[in-house]
């Protein structure tokens, strides 16, 4: 299972020059909560957002991620 310092790595890897604070939110490794401010968020709808960032921690793919929520800013 991944860790909350995980996820972060991994968003900020995949997103050169992003911010991302991630939370995990009820201590199981498994629900997660990120705030992630990032300049290829400019431009892009919401959904689009989310959607880069649902693809940097793999969630979908990754069993073990259980609930990822988000909030994304453009930077």
């Amino acid at each position: 299972m991944p860790t909350a310092d995980e996820l972060r790595t991994r968003i900020e890897a995949q997103l050169p020059g992003a911010i991302a604070q991630v939370v995990d939110t009820t201590g199981t490794e498994d629900h997660f909560y990120a705030e992630v401010r990032a300049p290829q968020f400019s431009g892009l709808s919401l959904i689009d957002q989310h959607k880069l960032v649902y693809e940097a921690v793999g969630y979908g793919r990754d069993a073990s991620i259980h609930a990822f929520s988000m909030k994304t800013v453009a930077s």
